[in-house]
């Protein structure tokens, strides 16, 4: 397997292969390439956020769980913002008691720890550069935050995302100058400055956090051992709970050698699951060594509050109802519905792949992951082929689904609702398999492989 890096944005992307032409790990790529979507793709994620990653040494594979828990404190209520997702009108929960203890930083700083190789200093400088000199918002983050602006424009988020009062537009330069000094802390201190230093001093003194000193000095990413589950001759491995894939993968149907229609309809019946999404990214490398790291990360919606000096947008996690099952205990662990995933047979590693997407993020990644493993489509083709979804009765398409087996979802009396274009409510996907690397122009990613 080629040496690659899959991402979604190509700022990410170039971030991750530049360090692996340094001779850095797979682990070292993707710090490095998660820091720069920090910068690149905050529409999408940001260091305060949480995450969950799955890695490959060679000879064992363990999730890392980096995702936010619940903090202790008290304070005002959230706020109700009604944001609209496609036809749909969301109600989300923001502000500054929305933000739940970051997890990010610590499971950065720990898989560098374990499975890094080169300075720690290196692998922020991508980033840096690209906060330094800002970057090109392309067509799908803007629309993305033309959808999200109801939040992404609260307070300090109007001087970036609309600055002169006008949204940026797809091309438009994002400058973010605070995550310059926010970086330097970083490249100083490490990412542990989020939990007992610079940054969490900003963090617990904006007002109306409930996240205290307690919980930042308590948290630490942790392992955990993968779910595995058969699937056409490899051992699929990934995360269970909330995410669903497991149940799901052990649900499909074969699907190489049926018709079109066929398989659309083969597909719908086990697929599930309705509700929107916050803005979350997802990026795959694997290295010469064959290692590999598959990192998905979020923000949630994101609260609409901006570190002062530092640009650092704050989670809104504890607002993301799709997430909340029941009472939230302190110290907790909040749910996710994030996969990151690898499959595996007698020979190593044959795909690293994982997911954005909210409640459509396991019909994007097992659906993508069936495609390569299953019907033997280019990786490239199997990301791009276009994605239905149901939510509730109403199937939901994208052009170029087979029209046949929607006509038959009409005459069943099931709604179908056909989007214009492809669309991040879809998913974004990224992968890096044996027959090359993708990602997914839904969320304007790139893939790169190390020449």
């Amino acid at each position: 397997m080629k040496a690659a890096v899959a991402a979604g944005h190509p700022a990410t992307a170039e971030a991750g292969i530049e360090i692996l032409a340094e001779g850095g790990t797979a682990a070292d790529a993707a710090v490095a390439a998660a820091l720069a979507s920090c910068v690149a793709e905050t529409v999408m994620t940001g260091l305060l956020g949480g995450g969950h990653a799955i890695v490959w040494d060679g000879r064992r594979a363990r999730n890392l769980n980096c995702f936010v828990a619940v903090p202790s404190g008290s304070g005002p209520p959230v706020l109700d913002l009604q944001v609209p997702f496609g036809e749909e009108t969301v109600h989300y929960a923001v502000g500054p008691a929305s933000c739940g203890v970051p997890g990010l930083p610590a499971g950065l700083e720990l898989l560098w720890q374990e499975h890094g190789r080169l300075p720690w200093p290196r692998l922020v400088e991508p980033a840096q550069r690209l906060a330094r000199a800002g970057t090109d918002l392309p067509p799908r983050h803007a629309a993305c935050l033309a959808m999200l602006e109801p939040v992404m424009t609260l307070n300090r988020g109007a001087a970036l995302y609309s600055p002169g009062g006008r949204l940026l537009q797809d091309g438009d330069r994002l400058e973010q100058p605070g995550l310059v000094s926010a970086l330097e802390v970083v490249a100083a201190e490490g990412t542990s400055s989020a939990y007992r230093g610079s940054i969490a001093e900003e963090l617990l003194a904006e007002d109306g956090v409930v996240v205290t000193r307690d919980d930042l000095e308590a948290y630490g990413a942790r392992w955990a051992e993968p779910v595995e589950v058969g699937y056409v001759g490899t051992r699929f491995l990934t995360r269970g709970g909330l995410s669903g894939v497991p149940e799901l993968l052990r649900r499909l149907p074969r699907l190489a050698g049926l018709p079109p229609t066929e398989r659309v309809l083969a597909l719908v019946d086990v697929l599930e699951g309705g509700g929107a999404d916050g803005h979350t990214t997802n990026l795959c490398v694997v290295d010469g060594e064959g290692r590999a790291v598959v990192l998905t990360s979020s923000l949630g919606l994101g609260s609409g509050d901006f570190l002062p000096g530092l640009d650092l947008h704050l989670n809104s996690m504890l607002g993301e109802k799709d997430l909340i099952l029941g009472p939230l205990a302190p110290g907790a662990r909040m749910e996710s519905m994030m996969a990151p995933s690898l499959a595996l047979d007698d020979d190593g590693l044959v795909l690293a792949i994982g997911s954005a997407g909210g409640t459509r993020l396991r019909t994007a990644l097992c659906t993508v992951a069936a495609g390569v493993l299953d019907e033997h489509l280019a990786p490239q083709e199997a990301v791009d082929r276009p994605r239905f979804h149901p939510a509730g009765e109403t199937v939901n398409a994208e052009p170029g689904v087979d029209e046949e087996a929607l006509r038959r979802f009409e005459a069943a009396g099931r709604p179908v609702r056909r989007w214009p274009d492809l669309h991040h409510y879809f998913g974004g996907t990224s992968l890096v398999s044996r027959w090359g690397a993708a990602a997914d122009p839904r969320r304007d990613g790139k893939a790169l492989e190390l020449r």
